[in-house]
């Protein structure tokens, strides 16, 4: 049986605002990136770290030109959000580790209803 959990108002909840609600008997993550919203499991695979109160930036991607040459980087939109113990990083959209995608967070549907935040189970 699907869950809905209030996290809060779109008040609340502004561009770069977060909380934590617990979903399942988990506390699960709810951000707000650039006015979209995200909600992801709070535990980081490696250590059980706050994976939510961590930093979020756009993923690093890297094009190789030639052997021998330093890698052409930037950022792109695509969001991650890094475990403040350790590092750990992971794709907000999937909850993927950007290293190893065979190591993954919980991830969760977030919808807005009449000005309230929801998270779906």
């Amino acid at each position: 049986m699907s869950e809905r959990v209030r996290a809060g108002t779109v008040g609340d909840l502004g561009p770069g605002e977060r909380t934590v609600v617990t979903v399942d008997d988990e506390p699960v993550g709810v951000l707000n990136v650039e006015g979209d919203y995200y909600a992801v499991q709070n535990t980081c695979e490696h250590m059980g770290g706050p994976v939510c109160s961590g930093r979020v930036q756009g993923k690093l991607v890297a094009e190789f030109t030639e052997p021998g040459q330093r890698p052409e980087e930037d950022f792109s939109d695509d969001k991650t959000i890094a475990c403040p113990w350790h590092g750990w990083e992971y794709e907000l959209e999937t909850g993927d580790h950007i290293g190893d995608d065979r190591i993954s967070l919980e991830t969760y549907d977030v919808t807005v209803e009449d000005g309230v935040v929801y998270v779906e189970s």
